[in-house]
């Protein structure tokens, strides 16, 4: 993917101090996990209201720490993306001094998170017959590639590889340009979105029957299920998709075309629509067409109808078919960049790209953009430096003396 540097848009986003949501309050959760996709289940949580509690290994901690550039005040961006509004202590649970810490954390917390595969889990003893025999009431989650059960269990996995079994990268791109990875971590930030979603779940039976759970997540069927609506018509019909720059949509006219200046995209979903769209560009006589009449009609034509709205659209510039689209109530829009998407006035007044004060100075936010009660998150707590609540945990979580706690540095489990 190529990039590009250009100025920060950081100071031109909104300040923003919203009280945090508190649906989880007194939930406490251990984050074990690293990279992405189980880190952003974690800041889910810790956006509701959650209490999460970062744990990383002592030197260098969580992986996503390192990748980068870019980095803003010494943290990689890729890194804060996905783990505000949590603590984060240090702890290695490999040695047995450090796993007598973890599960007295265990004994207290309602959730863990790992993304540690079956033997892995088993071999540190933090699987989960090992942990709910501490708690029984303990939700225990883990995220992996494939899932704990089955013959591709053990094998490691990133957003790549579940992207390329899913399917989707073979249905992304133009056909004559190879597959292509979608523009962004789509199976981390599903399957994270996943597990987030099931611990809600869990967390509500536990209220109504009092007891745990143990939830396995599988990065490849969170993005599998993701390709649900192409999957079902081929095991259905038969029917199969390569890809084609998106424009074999079951909708008739759902595509991307090319304006007098900049492209944009158009989709004419129902029989309304259709008529709308061809009044609006001063043709009325194109839908009054019989052999255009239903989506499966339209279909059957494609190549000549996506020819004639090719030649109409290129005719004026973007803006000022978006403006008489957005009259017509005709779905219609522009395909961003990210340096749009950033200064997007919408997204920002409705405190969805903003910037916090943190410690070391201003970070920029992506936010949950859910809204409860007409109030989205607006958490406070920027992504934890490493180790930095170390000492708090262990003295006000724990009550470890200061010659304990010194005790476990001075061994370097800590």
């Amino acid at each position: 993917m190529s990039q590009t540097t250009l100025d920060s848009p950081l100071s031109d986003l909104p300040l923003r101090n919203a009280p945090s949501l508190d649906f989880l309050t007194g939930v406490k959760v251990l984050d074990l996990t690293t990279s992405i996709a189980g880190p952003y289940a974690g800041q889910l949580l810790a956006d509701m209201g959650a209490t999460v509690l970062k744990v990383e290994k002592p030197k260098g901690g969580d992986d996503a720490r390192a990748w980068g550039p870019p980095f803003l005040h010494g943290e990689s961006l890729w890194f804060m993306a996905v783990n505000r509004g949590k603590q984060s202590m240090t702890l290695d649970f490999s040695q047995p001094e450090g796993k007598a810490v973890l599960e007295q954390l265990v004994g207290q917390c309602d959730v863990i998170l790992l993304n540690l595969v079956a033997r892995v889990q088993r071999k540190l003893g933090v699987d989960a017959a090992t942990l709910r025999a501490i708690n029984p009431k303990l939700i225990h989650l883990s995220l992996t590639g494939f899932g704990l059960q089955g013959e591709r269990a053990d094998m490691p996995c990133y957003d790549l590889i579940a992207e390329g079994y899913s399917g989707v990268m073979d249905l992304t791109g133009e056909l004559e340009n190879g597959p292509q990875k979608v523009g962004t971590p789509a199976a981390d930030m599903l399957s994270g979105h996943d597990a987030a979603m099931a611990v809600i779940a869990a967390l509500y039976r536990r209220q109504r029957d009092g007891v745990g759970c143990s939830i396995d997540i599988s990065m490849v069927e969170s993005m599998s299920r993701f390709m649900s609506p192409r999957l079902m018509p081929h095991l259905g019909s038969g029917e199969m998709y390569r890809r084609s720059g998106g424009r074999d949509s079951v909708i008739a006219i759902y595509q991307v075309f090319e304006t007098a200046d900049d492209p944009m995209t158009l989709g004419l979903g129902n029989d309304a629509i259709w008529k709308r769209f061809w009044d609006t560009v001063g043709q009325p006589e194109v839908a009054q067409n019989p052999a255009y009449a239903s989506n499966a009609q339209r279909r059957e034509a494609r190549p000549e109808l996506v020819e004639m709205i090719a030649k109409v659209l290129v005719t004026k510039q973007r803006a000022e078919w978006l403006g008489l689209f957005t009259q017509a109530r005709v779905p219609a829009g522009p395909i961003q960049r990210l340096d749009e998407l950033a200064r997007d006035k919408a997204l920002q007044d409705a405190g969805f790209i903003y910037r916090t004060q943190g410690a070391d100075g201003e970070i920029p936010q992506v936010g949950l953009g859910i809204r409860f009660d007409g109030q989205t998150e607006g958490t406070q707590v920027p992504p934890p430096k490493l180790g930095a609540d170390t000492q708090t945990v262990l003295e006000d979580w724990l009550a470890l003396d200061e010659s304990a706690i010194t005790q476990l540095r001075a061994q370097a489990i800590i």
